[in-house]
């Protein structure tokens, strides 16, 4: 999409992170832009201050979860702007605790939103953006999917992995098929964002793990680096806006140090030798 001027895009998790600094950068291109989160003071609040600078931008109270929340968020889409032109997939949860220790139904939730909301909204939005002359949807993975790992993140990193493998297949499908659809995955590295919070959205009868005593040792070491070393969400969104126009299917936002992390998953597979932790992608001091 070489030009985002007058069209339509669509962003989750839009009223924090990465999600809103990309709905700012795009309505910044002059496209009309629907947020849709699941928080609703921060979604009303994003939607008055970008309105208030001039853009043309409506607020979805929506859960990427629920297919039929999904359903209404593309309605509210074609009711305010009567087409879709981009979707940009970036709400996503992050919870933890050693396995063994993780209820089914909190494991449940971060697969749900992760991977289960990409894939509800790809299914929801895909024959709307083929109503036009072009579309494109961007999907947002993780640099998890270079190092296999992350504090306490077997659902998380499950969960990313299986985003990276659902993005890749429709891409090659959509590809054979001469689709006028695109896609691009968005792999941040790590970012300055409220995500180690996201328990502040639980859902109500999911059990949280803020009382788990390993999870609580883990955030205490985290914060003690503080946002030191994380790219700030703005960037990250530039380099998403820089590639859905070039029409490249991986943005990768720490390159070199994820490259490093996929070689050493490599070397790993023919010396059976598991790599040390990647010093740039995984947070320091919190164990392996």
């Amino acid at each position: 999409m070489e030009e985002l001027t007058g069209r339509v895009a669509v962003v989750t998790g839009a009223a924090s992170g990465i999600g809103l600094a990309l709905a700012e950068r795009l309505a910044a291109e002059d496209m009309k832009v629907v947020l849709a989160d699941v928080e609703a003071a921060p979604l009303d609040a994003a939607v008055t201050r970008l309105r208030a600078a001039g853009a043309e931008v409506t607020g979805a109270l929506s859960d990427v979860a629920s297919r039929e929340s999904v359903a209404s968020l593309a309605e509210r889409t074609l009711d305010a702007f009567g087409a879709v032109h981009l979707v940009c997939n970036v709400a996503g949860v992050f919870t933890g605790a050693p396995f063994g220790e993780f209820p089914a139904a909190t494991f449940d939730w971060v697969m749900s939103v992760n991977l289960g909301g990409v894939i509800n909204t790809c299914r929801t939005f895909l024959p709307l953006l083929r109503r036009q002359d072009e579309g494109h949807i961007l999907n947002t993975g993780s640099t998890v999917f270079a190092t296999g790992h992350t504090p306490l993140g077997t659902a998380y990193v499950a969960s990313k992995f299986g985003v990276v493998g659902f993005t890749e297949a429709l891409h090659r499908e959509l590809r054979s098929a001469n689709d006028t659809v695109h896609l691009s995955l968005l792999t941040p590295g790590p970012t300055d964002t409220r995500i180690p919070d996201a328990e502040r959205n639980l859902p109500e009868g999911v059990p949280s793990l803020a009382d788990n005593p390993t999870r609580r040792a883990v955030v205490e070491a985290l914060k003690v680096g503080g946002s030191e070393g994380l790219m700030p969400p703005g960037e990250v969104a530039a380099r998403a806006v820089e590639g859905i126009r070039e029409r490249r299917f991986h943005i990768v936002t720490h390159p070199e140090p994820t490259v490093l992390a996929i070689q050493g998953r490599l070397d790993w597979m023919r010396t059976g030798r598991q790599p040390p932790p990647n010093p740039v992608l995984e947070p320091p001091g919190v164990g392996d």
